[in-house]
């Protein structure tokens, strides 16, 4: 029976996503829970797991496109019940058939396994290692090809790392927060061989049939909190469960074949409660003595710096330690880029174009740096050469999960500000996941860090080696102000601090720039006129 699955609703208002990731073919066969795509929302990167066992049918999206919610995503052929248990049967007789022991019957076929190592591929930028984040899966488990295994972190960004091959997992060789080598060992898996080529067809076959049906059973979440035991859930609800520390083997299931779902969750986390509660009440309705009880000392916690942290470390002690840094601070008057801001947002924002204030700091930065070119140079590491850039490709500190990164819009001398606004919008999605690709934080040429998001007025931000100037913004504020008639008004005002290299930029130049750029925000019109 074909099937259409519906995109459910994901919350918070969504009613459309893009389709990031294809996880599946058409013609792929599909167990229940197993990842079937990544979608990503205004809010965050989603996976949608497939509600049933079956045989996909049609993908009724291509990656990048815009989903709907409530309406079909993808149709799967589902077998029913009597059917799976049947193919079941099936494949177990197929497979002794295969391997000479139904019936008394002798084949030339030998079926047997063989322990296969990973390597750790190449991911490329000259990187020899990565932190291992998180294996998503266990050893024992079973696995199917282009099934995620395990995220690494190398000092760029969070890489997933998928199977290759059908099989069960032998051997994990890192733990979690241990440095894994490239062209070395990361897991060995436990493959299937077949001796025999006229029985090779068959007998694979049954082997992924095999692998299919247990794999419904078979837990994939990573080893995290509460050690967490085989059971029929999906992954939210093993998060759900690893969030709470809660082992989901113990959860009792109130699903077909005893699958968990958040209710079952929720409940046994009350009981637990409800548990500690009864406890604590009969503690204290003892006696109380008089005794003050002892002070008790908590021990420090110490924790290694890794990853892009480690890495931010690295570049902010260079960046400090070789460029003479000096600090320019000015203010902005931005009400009526404001007003523009609002006009605009009402007519063109959508889920892919958050039209936020960045993208016209952005623009007007770049038409700044045509009348300033040095502002947009780098230098040779013993100061005798400058380098004038081409591209304007502006990069924007974004605080991500994994730590500070800095993706940069390319050429944004030749995008319109929607455009700029566009890119913002997926680089920001991509760094706040921690998928962000190299290549979007390699070339950045100036950078702007928003301070002011998270509050606070005036910074000294250091330079993002090897460029020679960034800026960061304070928040916006209502102050008052005296117009030309030295009337109070309330105006929309920011505070922004530059810092420069002060082996290329001097006060000057960089105050100079500064009110070029300055006349562009605090005059939208004449950043439009400037822009044809």
């Amino acid at each position: 029976m074909i099937k259409d699955f519906i995109l459910p609703d994901i919350g918070e208002g969504v009613v459309e996503c893009e389709l990031v990731e294809w996880l599946v073919e058409e013609g792929d066969s599909v167990v229940e829970d197993q990842p079937i795509a990544d979608v990503m929302t205004d809010k965050a990167l989603v996976q949608i797991p497939a509600p049933n066992a079956g045989v996909i049918k049609k993908l009724h999206y291509k990656k990048g496109e815009i989903a709907i919610v409530h309406k079909p995503l993808y149709s799967v052929d589902i077998a029913d019940d009597d059917a799976v248990s049947s193919a079941s049967e099936q494949v177990e007789q197929t497979v002794e058939a295969a391997s000479g022991s139904v019936s008394g019957e002798t084949n030339s076929s030998v079926k047997s396994t063989q322990v296969e190592e990973f390597l750790l591929p190449d991911i490329g930028e000259g990187i020899v290692e990565c932190e291992l984040v998180e294996w998503l899966v266990a050893e024992g488990d079973y696995v199917v090809e282009d099934q995620p295994i395990a995220d690494v972190m190398t000092d760029k960004a969070l890489v997933q790392i998928p199977a290759i091959k059908n099989g069960k997992v032998a051997k994990l060789h890192y733990r979690k927060g241990q440095l894994a080598k490239v062209h070395a060992p990361l897991f060995a898996i436990e493959v299937d061989v077949e001796s025999d080529s006229s029985a090779s067809a068959t007998v694979n076959s049954a082997s992924k049939a095999s692998e299919e049906i247990v794999e419904s059973g078979v837990d994939s979440g990573a080893n995290t909190g509460a050690a967490q035991g085989k059971a029929l859930a999906s992954p939210a609800v093993r998060r759900l469960a690893r969030s709470y520390d809660i082992n989901i083997a113990e959860v009792p299931g109130s699903g077909k074949s005893g699958r968990v779902y958040k209710e079952d969750v929720e409940r046994y986390r009350g009981q637990l409660v409800k548990g500690q509660s009864t406890q604590t009440t009969t503690v204290e309705s003892e006696p109380k003595t008089t005794t003050p009880a002892p002070a008790v000392s908590v021990a420090d916690r110490t924790e290694a710096i890794k990853g892009v942290k480690a890495v931010m470390a690295k570049m902010m002690t260079e960046s400090v330690s070789t460029i003479p840094h000096f600090t320019y601070c000015e203010e902005l008057d931005l009400t009526e880029l404001c007003l523009l801001r609002e006009q605009m947002k009402a007519k063109y924002s959508t889920d892919e174009l958050k039209l936020t204030m960045m993208p016209f700091f952005m623009k007007a930065m770049s038409l700044a740096l045509k009348v300033y070119p040095i502002i947009n140079s780098r230098v040779n590491d013993d100061c005798t050469e400058l380098t004038y850039l081409g591209s304007h490709n502006i990069g924007m500190a974004v605080d991500s999960k994994v730590g500070l990164l800095v993706p940069n819009v390319k050429n944004v001398q030749s995008r319109s500000i929607l455009e700029v606004a566009a890119e913002i919008t997926r680089l920001t999605n991509d760094a706040r996941s921690g998928r962000v690709a190299p290549s979007d934080l390699k070339g950045g040429s100036i950078s702007i860090s928003n301070i002011g998001a998270l509050g606070g007025t005036v910074a000294t931000p250091i330079i993002n080696k090897p460029e020679v100037a960034i800026v960061a913004l304070g928040k916006l504020q209502t102050l008052p102000r005296f117009n030309e008639n030295g009337e109070v008004e309330a105006r929309k005002i920011m505070q922004v601090s530059w810092s420069g290299d002060h082996r290329v930029i001097d006060g000057g130049t960089i105050a100079r720039f500064c009110n070029q750029w300055k006349a562009y925000l605090e005059n939208p019109q004449e950043m439009l006129l400037a822009m044809q």
